[in-house]
């Protein structure tokens, strides 16, 4: 299994801007697909963003479109999602995931590699 270990979380004042990191183990990647996803208190683990790690195609929650931009860095085996003008809906603990195959992307149960989460904090 894949080890991921997140880091970059904070807290921010509404209309500013974070970048998460996602330090993944391994020597590759190939046909995998990392994703972010958020939790907030009370509610269910949410998709936020995939890239597929060898093409590159990104997918992102209508939510964040526009605001969030996810990307990868092959040779570090790091994964960023950067965010910008943050919301306070924003806040969550966010974590990044990993599944081999683009399949189900937006689905938490899909990946079976998860990070222990970073929190993010948007204040208004």
């Amino acid at each position: 299994q894949v080890q991921l270990v997140e880091s970059g979380g904070g807290l921010v004042q509404a209309g500013g801007s974070l970048r998460l990191s996602c330090a993944a183990s391994g020597r590759t990647f190939s046909g995998y697909v990392m994703g972010w996803f958020r939790q907030a208190p009370g509610k269910e683990r949410e998709f936020v963003a995939a890239i597929t790690w060898s093409g590159g195609n990104t997918y992102y929650v209508d939510s964040v479109k526009g605001r969030f931009t996810i990307s990868r860095d092959n040779a570090k085996n790091t994964v960023y999602l950067q965010m910008n003008s943050l919301k306070p809906e924003d806040t969550a603990v966010y974590y990044c995931a990993a599944k081999f195959g683009s399949g189900s992307y937006w689905k938490a149960a899909a990946f079976g590699s998860w990070g222990q989460g970073t929190q993010v904090t948007v204040s208004s």
